[in-house]
Order: C-alpha cells, then sequence, then structure tokens
C-alpha cells in the first residue's frame, strides 16, 4: 500500500522529500559501503522492497558503472587483463565514472523525485585509493569535490565486515576474484580501517551496521537507520 503523503509547512512530506523549485519532491540519495563481501548487494534489494512496499520509487545503481561509460570502464578496471592502470590513472578512472554518473543517472533521478540507491560512491575512493593505496586524503577529497559537483549522499550505511569474514565469503562465491578482490590481506585491512574513520568523522551521515549476523537482523539494523536518519515511518 503507498504511503500517504502529509506536507508539512510546505517544505517536506512523511518520507523527509524535500520540494524542489518546480514544486516536485526531492529524493533521497542512499549509498551502501563496505569492504569487499560485505554484503551491499543483498541489503541494496531488501532495502528496495522496503521502499517500494510504502510506495517509494527506487532506482538502483552502483560504482563504478551505472552508465554506459561506467559499466565500460568498470569492465576495464576488474577485470581487463592486458594492462593494469598504475595508481593515478585508477583514481581518475574511477572519479571519471563518478561524474558520468552524477550527471546522466544521479541526480535526474533525484530531481525526478525518485530515491536513488547506490552500491559504493565517493568513500570508497576515499577508503581504497586513499586509505589503502596511500594517496593524500585532502586531495583525494578535493578531486572527489570535482567530479561530484556538490552531490552528498542523504545517508550511507556503512556494512562491516571483518578481512576474515570478507575473505572467506568471496572464496564460498566460487567466482574468480577481480583485480581488486586480489589484493593483499593488509590492503583490506586498510580499506575497513578507512571506512570506520570515515563514518566517526561524519556520524550524522553514516549508519554502520555489523553484517556478521544473521541477515534478518541485519535487514532490520538497515530499515531501522533509514527510518530514523530519513524520516520514514511505519
Amino acid at each position: 500500500m503507498a504511503t500517504t503523503i502529509r506536507v508539512d509547512s510546505g517544505l517536506k512530506n512523511e518520507c523527509g522529500q524535500v520540494f524542489n523549485g518546480l514544486g516536485m519532491t526531492r529524493g533521497k540519495f542512499i549509498t551502501f559501503e563496505g569492504p569487499e563481501g560485505s554484503g551491499k548487494s543483498t541489503h541494496i534489494r531488501l532495502l528496495r522492497a522496503f521502499l517500494e512496499a510504502r510506495g517509494v520509487e527506487v532506482a538502483v545503481t552502483r560504482e563504478p558503472g551505472g552508465t554506459p561509460l561506467g559499466e565500460a570502464v568498470r569492465n576495464l578496471l576488474q577485470h581487463d587483463q592486458s594492462e593494469a592502470p598504475v595508481a593515478r590513472a585508477e583514481v581518475l578512472l574511477f572519479l571519471a565514472c563518478r561524474a558520468q554518473h552524477v550527471e546522466r543517472l544521479i541526480r535526474p533521478a533525484l530531481d525526478a523525485g525518485t530515491w536513488v540507491l547506490c552500491d559504493r560512491f565517493d568513500d570508497s575512493t576515499m577508503a581504497y585509493q586513499g586509505y589503502a593505496r596511500g594517496f593524500d586524503l585532502e586531495t583525494l577529497s578535493g578531486v572527489n569535490g570535482f567530479a561530484v559537483d556538490g552531490l552528498r549522499p542523504d545517508l550511507t550505511v556503512l556494512l562491516d565486515v571483518s578481512p576474515g569474514t570478507s575473505r572467506a565469503r568471496l572464496a564460498a562465491r566460487g567466482a574468480a576474484p577481480d583485480r581488486i578482490e586480489r589484493e593483499q590481506d593488509a590492503f583490506h585491512v586498510r580499506v575497513r580501517d578507512g571506512f570506520l574513520a570515515l563514518a566517526r568523522r561524519e556520524p550524522g551521515r553514516f549508519a554502520v551496521v555489523n553484517t556478521e549476523r544473521e541477515q534478518g537482523a541485519v535487514e532490520r539494523d538497515v530499515r531501522a537507520a533509514v527510518m530514523d536518519k530519513l524520516g520514514i515511518r511505519n
């Protein structure tokens, strides 16, 4: 059943959506972050169903990817065996995908009132290329700001998992690991530490959810975070 919308002071509806200059409600932008094997795809799917059952229009996307250009670069970054990008080129490829993604998909969807659930966004660049690869965080933040053109997530769900559990989950999939998944354990430890450091810096935007538990418990915590931070009512 669709949620009944009540306008409060002419600014927000019951789901906390803000009206844009055309009188339409702006969608919410929710990003999912976490180490490899943290369960992002599963919990994006579950949250999408939860929101759509309440009458919310939802678009799901991913990084790198989301556009034809982004998907082509995703394949290049993760699976192409002809030549691995040097570290600086890797950063720039991710940022080029993000700029295209924001301009062509994410911002138009939000402006049309659609909620966007994104599997990775700019926090992954900070965690993987900053904390794990060692690029200067201030420099990365600056060039990423250029790529996103002022767009920030309304909520970031950080699905936390230990490196040992992450490695076991990847092995259980049985699929060949991509270039990032093949990195040494120390790299993935730095990635996780980076994500947690980012969450400590912006507790108002992040919801950290431990995924080393039964799936239903994780799903309930994700829903609770969305309801609490974005104002959805049962």
